[in-house]
């Protein structure tokens, strides 16, 4: 009966959680707006899941080679979620969250080239729409005076999301769910420990108690909870369902921008908005719907 209940419930809970990770671009810009370095931001989003997941990888160390799969790619999603943060003090958030949503036409090409997995037609035309819509709403940005040098650092962002993905699939099926949330939430703070160790206090440290519960939020609202939410949900309605329902994420970010950011939306933003999401039904259209990884060892 609770199994049941839970079926029930389960795409509420991946809409509530693909909402929440919407809401990085506020977190994210009242504390940049407050002094944190974007590596700060960054550390700051992936600490509290690596503190309270961390202890698992001890449990599931006799699978250790995932383990430091897990890590590197962790790094790579850290060090690129920079990329994220630096755009955002420049770029609006609409625009910022079309070019995130370009990791679906990464993940193809990082799988592609690294593990020889080709890709169907169908993935293929959806890539071709999502990088159209991210051609759309890059073509409202002044590529002059440094405009083309922050899009290029915010696509640091998705590829550093599709290699994590493509290393989920293809090299972390031996750990749980929370396991693999773990990995990779520590093995970023790993990638960013240098920058960190580097930085001066009043870089990462938040000044105000405003600043304070902008990084609680990030670190709880925006990444912690969700990534709960998700791993338990998720195996509940396949890969398909998740990945179509998780596309509100970038009307989220949109929204976001708008309602809390005072960034206007133009008719470039909307249409890429449609077409991401449009791109993303089309590829799931009939396709399979397997357990998610997550339901593995959950």
């Amino acid at each position: 009966m609770q199994s049941c209940r839970l079926d029930r419930i389960a795409p509420v809970g991946v809409i509530s959680a693909s909402i929440c990770f919407g809401l990085v671009p506020w977190f994210s810009k009242g504390l940049t707006d407050a002094g944190l370095a974007p590596h700060a931001v960054a550390f700051a989003r992936y600490a509290f899941a690596a503190l309270v997941l961390g202890p698992l990888l001890i449990r599931e160390r006799t699978a250790w080679q995932a383990i430091l799969w897990a890590l590197a790619a962790g790094a790579m999603m850290g060090l690129g979620w920079i990329g994220y943060v630096s755009a955002l003090q420049s770029l609006p958030a609409a625009t910022v969250g079309v070019l995130y949503m370009t990791y679906p036409s990464f993940t193809l090409a990082v799988a592609w080239i690294v593990f020889r997995d080709t890709p169907r037609p169908r993935a293929v035309i959806a890539a071709a729409l999502i990088l159209t819509a991210a051609a759309i709403a890059g073509g409202a940005v002044e590529l002059a005076g440094g405009g083309l040098q922050t899009m290029l650092i915010a696509l640091t962002a998705p590829l550093g999301f599709a290699i994590g993905i493509t290393v989920l699939v293809h090299r972390l099926g031996p750990l749980s769910a929370l396991a693999r949330v773990a990995g990779v939430s520590l093995g970023s703070l790993i990638g960013l420990a240098p920058l960190m160790a580097g930085s001066t206090m009043v870089e990462i440290t938040p000044p105000t108690p405003l600043a304070w519960a902008y990084l609680a939020g990030i670190g709880l609202l925006s990444a912690l909870v969700p990534q709960l939410i998700y791993v338990i949900c998720s195996p509940r309605i396949g890969t398909a369902r998740t990945a179509v329902l998780g596309s509100v994420e970038l009307p989220t970010m949109i929204a976001v921008g708008y309602l809390a950011l005072g960034q206007a939306v133009g008719l470039r933003e909307a249409l890429a908005c449609l077409l991401i999401v449009g791109a993303m039904v089309l590829a799931q259209q009939g396709a399979a719907t397997p357990r998610s990884m997550a339901a593995d060892r959950s």
